[in-house]
């Protein structure tokens, strides 16, 4: 019998994805007081930056999340949690654990809010299915996940993760998306069945946003509609500025 997070994984990457279920200012008195104040301003711009931005609220993940104005034609419809299960399952071996996690839209460390969806359509011949997901970090935290993706893609060749099999990962040509993008796809044996997965995850700023696609009919055309990519981080970064 398998487990409740094994019944969580199958969830989020089979019947999920199948769509069945972001003033300084002095009064100075001379050149000096107003170079002094120019220096602090821009020494207090440069700690910002290098801190990086802060984590989205939920709220604002709501408002940034794509809908079928942004991309007409298509069928989207929201995750539930079950779809999107915090459970971190270890994958064997290690080195492919952030592949394992983004299949479910998790991350070490865990983002701060997260919000899915599916998409299909708008062509009913093409039996794509999209999901996407908003992860809300600390910019820091954004980097060091993506470093991570990156690094998978270049050592994993394969994993198992919850008593499945994942096959033929290989990096691939990421997309001039965001602040950084990684692109990869991956095979999954899910209960004897072949599942080839296109993945596509950006940074934007803070944020991460995830992509994988299915094609259960035509594993050759498996790959994350550009123009959903293009969608959703133009609603986004006009939500979080």
């Amino acid at each position: 019998m398998k487990s409740a997070a094994q019944r969580a994984l199958v969830a989020a990457s089979v019947v999920a994805a199948l769509g069945l279920t972001a003033a300084c200012g002095g009064n100075g008195g001379g050149d000096d007081a107003k170079a002094s104040s120019k220096e602090s301003s821009q020494s207090k711009e440069t700690a910002a930056a290098e801190a990086g931005a802060k984590a989205l609220t939920a709220a604002q993940l709501d408002k940034a999340v794509v809908t079928s104005a942004e991309l007409k034609g298509y069928k989207i419809e929201k995750m539930s949690g079950a779809d999107m299960p915090s459970e971190i399952v270890p994958a064997d071996p290690a080195e492919c654990q952030p592949l394992a996690d983004m299949f479910m839209f998790s991350t070490q460390p865990k983002a701060q809010a997260r919000i899915g969806r599916t998409l299909t359509g708008p062509n009913e011949l093409d039996a794509t299915v999209t999901s996407l997901a908003l992860l809300a970090h600390e910019q820091a935290d954004a980097e060091k996940i993506m470093a991570g993706l990156r690094t998978a893609t270049e050592k994993c060749t394969g994993y198992e993760h919850a008593d499945y099999e994942y096959s033929g990962v290989e990096a691939l040509d990421a997309p001039d998306a965001g602040d950084e993008a990684v692109s990869y796809k991956v095979t999954g044996d899910i209960d004897g069945d072949k599942v080839p997965m296109a993945f596509t995850v950006v940074r934007s700023s803070s944020t991460i946003v995830s992509f994988y696609a299915i094609n259960m009919l035509d594993a050759k055309k498996v790959e994350v509609p550009a123009e959903v990519v293009d969608a959703q981080l133009a609603k986004l970064e006009k939500v979080a500025g």
